[in-house]
This record gives structure tokens, sequence and C-alpha cells, in this order.
């Protein structure tokens, strides 16, 4: 890249797009993703639904929700799929601030709403707002729109690093209050993974990694009840199976009942109140249980031709002297690939449990919206290539 890229996409005439113009190896493994996570949504939240008083006793409940979230973000991805990439990034400082504004709100009681002892939510009526989920999609557009600015300067420590260090700083101190440390871990990848690629110093961005590894075990091991998990993350079955290990050991017995081909669609017995969020967290378990091998490797194959495309329409996008463009499409391929990555290895046990949802699959009306947004913008930016 060079500071004489063009930061803007050119002028496009006023037609929609013909359905040739869109790319099929980004559009249809994204609609997989939503439609199978629709399906195994249902089928792991039934046993829940149908047994609790919240939800009516309707078994159906689950099902009804996603597929309104499924709609609403359809609706949503048109609408974003019609904003040129030059306004989203004439509006990214502002969108980052207003993700910062609802952080803080999110924090004052009366206004967040608390579950499972985390205040993440912002309660309107029928449906909540998770601020977390809207401000990693305003990580990218912000990140992008950072580097693009200060391309003469990516060499420099101080004027580089440290003013978007101190900004994802403060967005992880709010975070870290509701406490959500798995949206911080992926926001913190993001914005460093954006100014790796932007063209940070190498061993500057290697070394500030270290520091910040450092700074994750420091945290974990002085906490007593994250390193109690971290403790029993090690040796599940044998270090509190009951307890800090209970999650972990029930998803590794869904994964081994599973095999090669599954138990068959709905016959997952763990879902019956032994796995704890099945239809959020442990979404994949559920899979693995009721599908198999063959089912987890078809999803990990169609979030590998997600992030992958991501990653060639940005690089596209940057042959094309498109900077802001290239960077938030491989900002969201990040996003994508990294989430998708620790919420896998939390199911598998190759990392602690977190509070993170699988992307594009999990129940969640904020992650199933900003989604279905981010793939738009990166629909948009194919076809600004294209143009």
């Amino acid at each position: 890249m060079s500071g004489s890229m063009r930061l803007d996409g050119p002028r496009l005439p006023g037609s929609g797009p013909r359905p040739a113009e869109l790319d099929p190896w980004l559009l249809w493994p994204a609609v997989a993703l939503l439609l199978i996570g629709l399906v195994m949504v249902y089928s792991a939240s039934i046993a829940v639904a149908d047994s609790s008083r919240f939800t009516g006793n309707r078994s159906d409940f689950f099902l009804i929700r996603q597929a309104v979230f499924l709609a609403i973000g359809g609706v949503a991805a048109l609408m974003a799929f019609q904003v040129p990439v030059r306004t989203w990034q004439a509006w990214s400082m502002w969108l980052f601030l207003g993700g910062i504004v609802l952080l803080v709100l999110v924090l004052i009681p009366g206004i967040g709403s608390v579950v499972n002892n985390s205040r993440r939510w912002i309660n309107l009526g029928p449906v909540n707002i998770q601020p977390s989920e809207l401000v990693k999609l305003f990580t990218v557009l912000y990140a992008a729109s950072y580097i693009v600015r200060r391309l003469p300067e990516m060499g420099s420590f101080r004027r580089a690093f440290v003013p978007m260090a101190l900004v994802i700083l403060l967005v992880g101190a709010l975070l870290v209050a509701e406490p959500d440390y798995g949206a911080f871990v992926v926001i913190v990848l993001i914005a460093f993974g954006m100014l790796f690629l932007g063209g940070i110093n190498g061993k500057l961005f290697f070394s500030l990694g270290l520091v910040a590894i450092i700074g994750f075990a420091t945290l974990i091991r002085f906490n007593e009840l994250r390193w109690g998990r971290f403790i029993a993350f090690l040796d599940p079955f044998n270090n509190d199976p009951l307890g800090k290990g209970y999650q972990l050991t029930h998803s590794l017995i869904a994964f081994g009942r599973g095999e090669w081909f599954g138990v068959g669609l709905g016959g997952s017995v763990e879902k019956l109140f032994y796995l704890p969020e099945a239809h959020t967290d442990f979404l994949l378990a559920v899979i693995g249980e009721e599908l198999g091998l063959v089912g987890v490797a078809t999803v990990i194959a169609l979030f590998a031709l997600v992030v992958h495309r991501a990653f060639a329409i940005g690089r596209r996008a940057l042959l094309l002297e498109r900077a802001y463009a290239g960077l938030v499409a491989q900002g969201v391929g990040i996003w994508f690939g990294v989430q998708a990555f620790i919420n896998m290895g939390v199911n598998v046990g190759i990392l602690p449990t977190k509070g993170l949802t699988l992307p594009l699959m999990s129940y969640g009306g904020s992650g199933i919206l900003v989604n279905c947004i981010a793939l738009a913008i990166l629909l948009r930016i194919d076809w600004e290539n294209r143009r």
C-alpha cells in the first residue's frame, strides 16, 4: 500500500446488482451457515424451550425468534448493501464513538440488563441489544479508516500504534467491566491484525503481541475464578468436572458420541439439560453429536471459504488502490475467522471456556444482525471492485 491510494470507491450507477455480479463463493457458503445455524439452533433448544415458563413451554420458541432475527438481518443486509463504501468510511469514526457510548450505557443500572452475572444487554422491550456485537463491526470500520489516514506513519510506534492502543484499551476496560472477556479478545485481535496488515513494523507488532499474551496470562493467574477455570480446562474430567469443568466435559462427551456421522439430527442427548448454552456458545458440540465429524468438517470448510473470500476481496480492492475497502474486507475476515476459531477451540477443549458465540450460526439477534450487515459490506466491496 502507499500514500497515493484512492480512498473512496468509484462512482456507481444507480441500478442494483445483477446476481452474476455477486461473489457466489462468499454468498452461498454464508447463506448455508445461516440456514444450518437455524436448523441446529432449533434442534439444540427444543428441550430447554419446551420446559421453560419463560418460553411459554413452546418448543419452537427459539426457532421462531432466530427466523425473525434472520429476516431482520436479511433486510438490514439489503439496506447496508446500498450504502457506498466511501459512506461507511465517512461515518466510521461516528459509528465507533456511538459504540463506545452504548458500552457505557450498558453499565448503567436500569439501562443494562444483568443475565448470568454479566451486564451485556440493553433491554428495548421485546428485544435486547448487545453493544459488544455492534462494536466488533465498528472497530473494523474505524481501524480501516485510522490506518488509511496514518499510512505514511505506520512505521512509527508513537504515531501509529499508541493512539489506536489507547482507544482499544478504553473499549477493553468497558468490556471487562461487563464482563465480556470473549468480545474483548476478539476486538483486540481485530485491531492488532488490521494494524499488521496496514504495515505496522513487524518486530514491533510481534513484541507487542508478546506483551499482550503476558498481560492476558497475568489477568488469568491473579484472578481466582479465571485461574480455577484455566486449571479445570487443562484436565476437565479430573479437575472439578461437576463445577468449573462441567461445560467442557459435556461438550467433549457430545463430540465423542457423534463419532463419524453423528447420532442423527435431533438425536442429541447432551442438549437434554446436560450441556449448558447448547444453542449459543456450544452449538458446535450439538452439531458434532448429531452430525458427527462430517458435519463439523462441513461447518469448518464453509467458514474457511467465507474467510478466504473476505481476504481475496480485500486483496483485489488493494490492487485497485482502494485502501479503505481492502482493509475493511480483510478486517471482517479476521473477525469471522478469529471468533469462529475461538468458539470451536472452546468447544473441542483446546482453549479455555469463553462466552463467545459461533458467528452466523449461534442463537442471538444482535450477532446475526451485525454478521449480516458485515457480509453485505463485503459483497458491496466486491461489487465495487467489479465495477
